[in-house]
Parts: C-alpha cells; sequence; structure tokens
C-alpha cells in the first residue's frame, strides 16, 4: 500500500521510479528475450503457410539474416519487435531510466536494420518489414502479404519460389 503510495506521488511530481525488478530478475527477464522463432515471428509464418506460401527461415548467407526469405521470388521479410527496433508505435517507447544504455543501443538496432534492407535492395531483392504492432489485425496481414508476394502459388508445390 505505501509502495503504491509513493509510485503514484512519484508520477506526480515528475519523478521517475527505479526498476521494480532486482537486477537478477531483470538479468533473467532479458536472457529469456528470443532473436529467433518468436511468437510474431511465428503469427506471420503462420499466415504464409495458411495462403499457400513456401519459405525458408533465417538464411545467413543473405545481409541481415532475414527471418523469412523466398528465394526464388527474391522476396526478404523481417518480424520485428517495436521495442528492440524502435517502432514509433506505443510498444516501441524507449525506457524512461538508463537513456544512456538504451538510446545508442536503439539507434544501432535501427541503423543496421536499414543498412541490411539497403544491402538486399543492392543485390536485387524486395524487403518487407512487418511490426510487431500490426499483427493484431490478421485480415490486413495476410492483404499485405499477398501484395508483398504477389499470387499464391499452387498447393501442390513444393519449391520456396
Amino acid at each position: 500500500m505505501a509502495r503504491e503510495f509513493f509510485h503514484l506521488v512519484g508520477r506526480a511530481l515528475g519523478c521517475r521510479m527505479a526498476d521494480t525488478r532486482t537486477p537478477d530478475q531483470r538479468r533473467r527477464i532479458m536472457k529469456a528475450v528470443k532473436t529467433k522463432n518468436t511468437g510474431p515471428e511465428l503469427v506471420v509464418r503462420k499466415a504464409l503457410t495458411s495462403l499457400g506460401y513456401r519459405y525458408r527461415l533465417h538464411r545467413k548467407d543473405l545481409p541481415g539474416s532475414p527471418d523469412i526469405a523466398m528465394i526464388g521470388r527474391k522476396k526478404a521479410i523481417f518480424v520485428h519487435g517495436c521495442f528492440w527496433h524502435g517502432h514509433e508505435c506505443q510498444k516501441g517507447k524507449a525506457p524512461k531510466s538508463k537513456l544512456e544504455y538504451w538510446g545508442p543501443k536503439l539507434k544501432a538496432n535501427r541503423d543496421r536494420d536499414e543498412r541490411k534492407a539497403r544491402e538486399l535492395r543492392d543485390l536485387g531483392w524486395s524487403v518487407l518489414t512487418v511490426w510487431q504492432c500490426e499483427l493484431q489485425d490478421l485480415e490486413s496481414l495476410r492483404a499485405r502479404l499477398v501484395d508483398f508476394l504477389g499470387n499464391a502459388p499452387s498447393q501442390g508445390k513444393t519449391s520456396d519460389t
């Protein structure tokens, strides 16, 4: 009760509160964050599969190792978490604490994303970025994927073209 009171008072006065987690708790939370096969990535993959597309995952031979690659079509899809890649949405806001750490880190992520997308385009690839916040509307996601990839192949095909 007292903690809630001081939290509200601090907020009203414009004070920033310290992290509510212990360093060990924060470390375990951050360690659990995955880079591959994330929830948002699985949503996009499920949508692609249901539309009849075939794809390859995390191609290390391509700049940026796209989350999803369609080799024959020369199409790459990156599925970005809004926070980690600095999207300009509610989920993408930088933390208010440790700005000296998070500011440069998130900027470096954005710069790398732009550089890798440009490298792919220079190789003749088309690039689509799907943001975590865009996954709420699955019909819109499916329409966007079809618009980017073109008509889905017939169900009997086995290649990733």
